[in-house]
Parts: C-alpha cells; sequence; structure tokens
C-alpha cells in the first residue's frame, strides 16, 4: 500500500482541504498521514522519510506573498526527497496555487476549484494537469468503477435546435460536472427519425432536440469531445427499434439502452404500437443491447407513479423490469428509481418504496446478471419558484443517496419553468454534487428508520400477491407469464395493473382511485369511502367486477 503524507505548511492552520484529500486518497487505497495544521518545514521532511512516503500533500492558505516564499524554501529543502522518487502536490487558494505553479517543484497544483473526481483520477495514477479521453472510461460500467465512491452524474439535455444543443453539449463538457449527457430528441424525431413523410415541420423542437439525420448525432458527439469527455445516450425511440439501436451505437457510443415494457406506444399516445406489439419490440431491442454486452435500463416503474398508480404497482413493475431485462439475456441492468412521485408522497414512504424495489430486483442478481442503482428526482415535483426548487434538487439528492447509488440522474431545477439550458445543467450538477458530497462525508442512515421498514416489508408482502395474480392470468399460456407479451398486456387491460390517469383509455381498465394516505404513502382506496385497500381486496373486487 501506497502512504502519502499530508499537512498545512509552515503558519497555516487551515486543514478541511487537506482532510478532503486525505479521504480521497484513503478511497483511492492509500495509505494515509495526517500531519495537522502549522507543520514546519523539517518536520514535513522528517515525517516524509520516517513513513517512507510516496506522495507528500502541503497546503497554504494564508498570503500569496508569504506562501510563496515558504514553498521555496519548503521546495530547496525537499529537493533530496523528490530525487529519491518521492511525490510532491500542493494544495490552496488560486492565488497561491499560482505562486506555487510557478515555482515548478510540485507535481500537481490544485487551487480548489477541481471536482472530488479529478483529485481522485490524481490519486488513483493520472498525473496529466488535464484528463485526456483516454484516461477517462467510455463505458458505463467501467466508468461506474472508476469514479467510483462517487456515482455518476447524467443529466438530460436537448434544446429545440442543433446548433444550440451543440454548442450546449460543449459547454456543458467543458464544466466538468457530469458523465453522461442524455440527448432527448423533439417528439418527432423519436417517432418519425427513419420516416421524413410522417414527420411535421410544425412539431420541430417540440420537446427536445430535432435530430433527423445520423450525421446530427455525430455532431452532438463531436462536441462532446471536450472537458471531461462525457459519454453519451439518447432515447430508444417508439418505432424502428433496432434501426435506430445500430444507429445510436455507431454515432453516439450509446452508453446504455433506456426503453420501457408498457409505454411509448399507443396507450400513452407516443408510438404507432399497441401494447403487446409494443412489449415485443421492446425485448428485441433488451436482448439486441444485451448481446453486445451494453447496459440496459427500464425506465418502467416511475411511468406508473407518474400517473398516480399506487406504490405496490411501482414495486412490482420493478420486479417485472428486471426479469424482462434478465430473460433478455442483459447482464449489466441499470435500476432507475425516481423519487418524490406522486409529489405529494413522504420521504419516508418514498425511501421504503425503493428499498422495496431494490430489494424485490436484487432477488434476480446472479452470475451473468448485475444490477446498478441509478436514482433521480421527480419530474413533476419541482416548484416554479427557482430558490425553492434548488433547495428540492439538493434535498432530494440527499434522500436519494441513501440507496448508495451508482448513477445519479440530475433533473435540473428549471424543470417547472423551462427546459434546462447548458448554464441550468451545470448549476443542476453542481447542486448535486454538494448534496453527494455532504452524504459520502457520513449521511445518518435513513434506511433503518422503523417507520421505512415496516413500509418496506409491506410493500414486499402486496407486490406477492400482485406478481401471483400476473402469473396466474397466464400460467396456462407461456412458460413464464411475467415476460410474456399478452399476459403482460392483459394485466393491463384486466385492471392488475392499473392507474387512474388511464382511465377511460381503450388499452387499460382505468378503474383504480388512489390517495396519499396519513403516513404519506400513495395507495389503492375505496372509490366511495376512501379507505385503502390491500392488493387482496383489491384484485377480489376485480374478479366480482366491483
Amino acid at each position: 500500500m501506497k502512504t502519502v503524507v499530508a499537512g498545512s505548511l509552515g503558519e497555516c492552520v487551515h486543514v478541511a482541504g487537506v482532510m478532503n484529500f486525505l479521504r480521497l486518497a484513503e478511497a483511492a487505497g492509500w495509505r494515509t498521514v495526517f500531519l495537522g495544521p502549522a507543520v514546519p518545514i523539517e518536520k514535513f521532511i522528517s515525517a516524509a522519510e520516517r513513513e517512507k512516503a510516496d506522495l507528500v500533500g502541503v497546503s497554504y492558505r494564508l498570503t500569496p506573498e508569504n506562501g510563496e516564499r515558504l514553498l521555496g524554501e519548503f521546495a530547496e529543502a525537499a529537493d533530496d526527497l523528490r530525487s529519491r522518487g518521492v511525490r510532491f502536490a500542493f494544495g490552496g487558494t488560486p492565488p497561491v496555487a499560482s505562486r506555487a505553479s510557478s515555482i515548478g517543484f510540485f507535481e500537481r497544483v490544485f487551487d480548489g476549484s477541481d471536482p472530488d473526481e479529478v483529485v481522485l483520477a490524481y490519486l488513483k495514477g493520472q498525473t496529466a494537469g488535464q484528463l485526456a479521453e483516454e484516461d477517462l472510461p467510455q463505458s458505463a460500467v467501467a466508468r461506474i468503477r472508476w469514479k467510483a465512491p462517487f456515482p455518476l452524474l447524467r443529466h438530460h439535455f436537448g434544446l429545440p435546435t442543433i446548433e444550440e444543443t451543440v454548442s450546449g453539449v460543449a459547454q456543458i463538457a467543458d464544466a466538468r460536472v457530469l458523465d453522461l449527457i442524455s440527448i432527448g430528441p423533439d417528439q418527432d424525431g423519436q417517432a418519425n427519425f427513419l420516416h421524413p413523410e410522417r414527420q411535421d415541420p410544425r412539431r420541430r423542437g417540440a420537446g427536445g432536440v430535432p435530430v433527423r439525420t445520423p450525421d446530427d448525432y455525430r455532431a452532438l458527439f463531436a462536441a462532446s469531445r471536450r472537458g471531461n469527455f462525457p459519454m453519451m445516450r439518447t432515447y430508444s425511440g417508439t418505432d424502428d427499434f433496432l434501426e435506430l439501436a445500430q444507429m445510436y451505437v455507431d454515432t453516439i457510443q450509446n452508453a446504455w439502452c433506456a426503453i420501457p415494457i408498457f409505454w411509448f406506444n399507443q396507450m400513452d399516445g407516443r408510438g404507432p404500437w399497441d401494447v403487446e406489439g409494443s412489449i415485443r419490440e421492446h425485448q428485441k431491442v433488451m436482448a439486441w443491447y444485451g448481446e453486445r454486452g451494453i447496459p440496459v435500463e427500464l425506465n418502467e416503474p416511475h411511468h406508473w407513479a407518474l400517473r398516480d398508480a399506487p406504490d405496490v404497482i411501482f414495486v412490482v413493475t420493478a420486479y417485472l423490469s428486471a426479469s424482462n431485462a434478465r430473460a433478455m439475456g442483459v447482464r449489466d441492468y441499470i435500476a432507475q428509481m425516481m423519487f418524490n412521485t406522486p409529489p405529494a408522497v413522504s420521504d419516508a414512504m418514498d425511501l421504503a418504496k425503493m428499498l422495496a424495489s431494490l430489494e424485490i430486483a436484487e432477488s434476480l442478481r446472479g452470475t451473468g446478471f448485475r444490477l446498478w442503482r441509478q436514482t433521480r428526482t421527480g419530474l413533476a415535483s419541482y416548484p416554479q419558484n427557482m430558490a425553492e426548487a434548488r433547495a428540492h434538487l439538493a434535498a432530494s439528492v440527499y434522500v436519494q443517496m441513501a440507496l448508495h447509488p451508482h448513477i445519479v440522474h440530475v433533473v435540473s431545477h428549471s424543470e417547472a419553468h423551462h427546459a434546462a439550458t447548458a448554464e441550468d445543467v451545470i448549476e443542476a450538477c453542481q447542486l448535486a454534487r454538494r448534496a453527494i458530497g455532504n452524504a459520502l462525508r457520513g449521511a445518518p442512515d435513513m434506511s433503518v428508520d422503523p417507520q421505512v421498514q415496516a413500509r418496506k416489508r409491506e410493500l414486499l408482502a402486496e407486490a406477492g400477491v400482485t406478481l401471483a395474480a400476473i402469473r396466474a392470468l397466464g400460467q396456462s399460456k407461456a412458460p413464464d407469464p411475467l415476460t410474456d407479451p399478452a399476459t403482460l398486456a392483459a394485466a393491463v387491460t384486466s385492471g392488475i395493473l392499473d392507474a387512474p390517469h388511464l382511465r377511460n383509455n381503450r388499452y387499460a381498465l382505468g378503474q383504480i382511485v388512489t390517495a396519499i394516505d396519513k403516513r404519506g404513502a400513495c395507495v389503492a382506496v375505496d372509490p366511495k369511502t376512501r379507505e385503502p385497500l390491500d392488493e387482496s381486496e383489491r384484485l377480489a373486487r376485480l374478479h366480482a367486477g366491483s
């Protein structure tokens, strides 16, 4: 194990930066020795020799003139150590860091503006002043491992013109604040990319960037080849799925696929397929990415929650998502969990729902099937007041960290007011990064709260009832009813899977009624009495026709 010794030099007593540097060094596998504040030059040298240091971290945060003089003396005294292979790094305020750089003694100088993951990369062996593309993994799993213990950050981005979006991608990449840019095409681009005859010029740029050719995607990817070289991904589209999948991999090296089971079709008005047909097509897409070793995310559960379905259906569809991904040969499955949905759900009940979803999905883990946790803030939960929205983003991300996510999907604080600009994306990521950093320094374990655990157990038991009902629906028709498109479609038309927003939808029953109970959980209720219904009672009423 390599050793780093670090402290604040001379009369400087500020050690917060030193402690953060040593914390990151421990995460990178170093043995650390903290020398404390106001360390004389001689003590630095003797400690480095005594501890057989491989790296010495020096900090000074007072006046630049005094710092420059002191650092010059330090460099002269430590030159023999450096000639013997000991490395030296400096950290301080920007004015002092500038003076430290001019001395030419330190291998790396940090001025406080570098993200933690850049410091971590240095401690893991990246010594250049700027990260190069080859220093940053360009596949999702490799980058998750490279960045640990910090989660990857992703953010959705798409402005009404290609030119604006290309410029924004470059700006975001240069800011080095996120690891993956999710390109959001407009609806016409999602549904009709390969069908110019179906495109409507009046819809151009509605809801996202109007990508119309592979070269549009290539231009977006080229704009990202700078800064911290963020990966890219995009929506799977709502038609011509396999042709689009190949094009996405060819043009933007699609980091992972994101696709639902039941949505993006005629049921929600976003695509040409009926429900059963779209399930079959979505499964083909999962299998296509699985064959190529590319991760797959099923953005399924939150589509039910966005339509006010009860928490138990969120948990059930979390299991269906993982089950279908595994059955289609996916090896790296990304479980997405959207918090704050519906917006009135309490943090405690939200966390319980996510813990139940993870536990039920992780029951499928095994050889050849890995699960990666991704969290996000609810789309519909943001207030329009920007100050309140910023607070909501930070608070939501802090709660999400109780799940130790591998990926945090940052949703901009601007969401309720306007589509995120590059400036909004950068600010949102900075807010999220601070909340994540605070949590990683030692957050209380909210997951062990007795109320949270009780609700988790309740949801798992209830989800078992619902899954059994789906199995029973198709047990005589398919070897595995939970991955059979006809059975899954019938689960929706029969009302086993249902949501209030599906009322009067010809593909769903649309009879369920939900409410937020006194705990802050979203539950099914009797339409007349508003009393909660457990799944056994709700499903029994379906069979009875009441």
